[in-house]
């Protein structure tokens, strides 16, 4: 995007933007990557990162990083992965009752 001219898009119902192809592909932003969303001087910033911070276990931050693992994991690993948690749940659910 090197003209530097504005794009606009409408937020949807769930407040979700879409990010046009021409500014992803500027700012190496690729299916899978990890954005940090923030606010600056009252607008709203995009990073493409790395790493979740260190120290952030909120819910969002926890779910991002864990997505993020998944894409490169073997599928012998995922069944495995997947197979605990429904364990977790499970036992979770029982002590509940």
């Amino acid at each position: 995007m090197s003209s530097g001219k504005a794009i606009y898009r409408v937020v949807d119902d769930k407040g979700r933007v879409l990010i046009p192809k021409e500014l992803r592909s500027a700012a190496e932003i690729n299916r899978g990557n990890i954005v940090k969303l923030g606010i600056d001087k009252g607008r709203v910033t995009v990073q493409k990162v790395n790493l979740i911070e260190i120290g952030d276990q909120s819910p969002q931050a926890v779910e991002t990083y864990v997505f993020s693992a998944v894409r490169t994991m073997e599928k012998k690993t995922l069944l495995s992965l997947a197979a605990k948690l429904i364990s977790l749940i499970d036992e979770n659910n029982e002590v509940k009752k």
